[in-house]
């Protein structure tokens, strides 16, 4: 009782930290285990420290982050967009997957982002407005997870969100480069408010912010529950927001965000060597993708290689060239579309895969394999970066495990913005064009359906069943080659997570092999070209955040130096 108390006021700051000191001290060593948590901002590594130290589960703590993240990083995730969580039960062993993703509006047509003459619409022309706004399905998603893994009252886990948007944060050097780099947020009035000063111009670096609208929105779900913002006035609000946007109107209303259903899911699990690789399966890309890559590179040993060496380098990207091929053909929404999961992961197909690769010469464009009757239809967004989305990592006392990827797409997703929080934009994640060739396209929009998304929080296992690694990344439809990347740098090269997710990011969508700036893989740019390699220099902004348990039970955790992420371990 004494705890619960000093952890929630304030005031007792001080003797809070004086009274956790000594608890440490004389409480029996073995009565708990050591947590961890990564983020991509201090302020939430620090609230879901908060909420661990009160005796919160990893999801307890995740859903701390996550409201924290919705303050601090507007740009990147919140309340109004989707995420997809994974969570390792240290009891049974089991991995669940949760969806979150957001799904389109009963008007939403397969055609929505065609113009007139049938062409797609531009990429920002769809994405502005109301018109690319799905339902969001992060709070009920949590609300989900709360149900099966929580420790604390649900209401618990937003007070460190609620005090900050009340008592203020500072405006971070990458929030501010973000506002001063977009042109459409001025566009929309609460946006306009919220983000820039009376002159106009970008808030400045240690501003300080408050967002007294998001406090009372977050108060409203702590005391209602997810109900409170799928039924009744944050509801209404956002769908008035919308259908009355004054760029590209959309259909969502109050029936479409009441129906919304979080998703409880089979993991998609695979063996890599002597590990167990666990993602999310469709609607997101990402999990299957993953394993495909690895499945592929399964043929050969990469354990001989150096990371980051012109031979390495190749074979991942060829693998990735035929993962993606696959990808751009084959999934979207498996609960409206036929996904061949098991024909895409299984070894004898892999393998044939694999031996399309050869070591002294790049295949170029690599086709799908011949799998199903699908028509290929990238989306426009395949070239944006991906500067939003953000990964979170927690492991509790219990040794419990969250990885948890969320998203409102874009950078500021729609740019509307209700009660405080930012609209996503996850509808212009569906294919522009809903057929090709007179063959279908899986990622087509339809009523109620769930965008494809490149959104990978991983988790692996031993084969024993125990936790060893847990990593995600935002970045885009290039997420996937990040969590490759920080995977097979500690699967096949034994580097801590650290120096995993420090390892430059090489990406190939089935098309250029794009090698990050100024870091070592410039000098490796030649060679590759010499291969076949369309090589490109970008800068790959990649925001990895991961966590370790060793066999002698050492945890371990690892923050993207590209963004402003932290780990926290006690």
């Amino acid at each position: 009782m004494i705890a619960s108390l000093l952890a929630r006021s304030r005031a007792f700051a001080p003797l809070r930290v004086l009274f956790l000191a000594w608890l440490f001290l004389v409480w029996p060593a073995e009565a708990a285990e050591r947590f961890l948590v990564a983020t991509a901002n201090p302020h939430a590594s620090r609230a879901a420290q908060e909420i661990v130290t009160m005796g919160g589960s990893a999801v307890d703590a995740a859903i701390a982050a996550q409201m924290v993240l919705t303050l601090v990083e507007p740009q990147s995730s919140g309340i109004g967009g989707g995420a997809f969580l994974l969570h390792y039960d240290s009891e049974t062993g089991k991995v669940t997957a949760y969806d979150g993703r957001e799904t389109a509006p009963a008007g939403a047509t397969p055609d929505m982002f065609l113009k007139a003459d049938g062409e797609p619409k531009g990429f920002y022309e769809a994405v502005v407005g109301g018109l690319s706004v799905g339902v969001p399905g992060v709070v009920r998603m949590l609300d989900l997870a709360h149900r099966d893994h929580g420790k604390l009252p649900w209401g618990r886990d937003f007070g460190p969100a609620v005090r900050l948007a009340t008592l203020g944060f500072r405006v971070s050097p990458r929030l501010h480069e973000l506002i001063s780099a977009d042109s459409h947020l001025k566009s929309f009035p609460a946006a306009h408010a919220y983000f820039y000063d009376a002159a106009g111009r970008p808030l400045a670096v240690g501003t300080k912010l408050t967002n007294p609208d998001l406090a009372a929105t977050f108060r409203a779900i702590a005391a209602g529950g997810a109900r409170a913002f799928y039924e009744g006035p944050i509801a209404e609000d956002i769908a008035r927001a919308v259908r009355h946007a004054t760029i590209s109107p959309g259909t969502l209303s109050t029936a479409d965000i009441a129906a919304y259903e979080a998703k409880r899911r089979e993991a998609l699990c695979r063996d890599y060597r002597e590990w167990r690789v666990c993602g999310m399966p469709p609607p997101t890309s990402g999990g299957l993708t993953v394993l495909q890559i690895l499945g592929i590179l399964e043929s050969f040993d990469l354990s001989a290689l150096q990371p980051g060496s012109v031979e390495a380098v190749h074979l991942i990207s060829e693998a990735s060239r035929l993962a993606y091929a696959d990808r751009a053909v084959y999934i979207g929404d498996s609960d409206f579309v036929p996904v061949p999961v098991d024909a895409m992961l299984e070894p004898g197909y892999l393998a044939e895969r694999a031996a399309l690769i050869r070591p002294d010469r790049s295949m170029g464009e690599a086709p799908a394999g011949l799998l199903q009757d699908r028509a290929e239809a990238p989306p426009p967004s395949e070239g944006y970066e991906g500067r939003s989305t953000t990964h979170l990592v927690v492991v509790d006392q219990d040794g419990d495990v969250v990885s948890m990827t969320s998203s409102i797409e874009n950078a500021f997703g729609s740019r509307l913005m209700v009660r405080g929080f930012l609209l996503n934009n996850q509808l212009t994640d569906f294919a522009f064009r809903p057929t090709v060739g007179g063959r279908p396209v899986a990622n087509a929009a339809a009523p109620g359906k769930r965008p494809r998304s490149s959104m990978s929080p991983t988790i692996v296992l031993d084969r024993e069943g125990g936790f060893r690694y847990a990593v995600g990344s935002p970045g885009g439809s290039r997420i996937i080659t990040y969590v490759a990347k920080a995977l097979l740098g500690a699967l096949d090269w034994g580097l801590d997570v650290q120096t995993a997710i420090d390892l430059p990011n090489h990406v190939n969508r089935n098309g250029r092999t794009e090698l990050e700036a100024g870091t070592a893989l410039e000098a490796i740019a030649e060679p590759l070209r010499a291969l076949g390699h369309d090589v490109v220099l970008d800068s790959l902004t990649s925001g990895l955040h991961g966590a370790t348990r060793a066999a002698d039970g050492t945890i371990a955790g690892g923050a993207d130096p590209r963004r402003e992420g932290m780990v926290i371990e006690d």
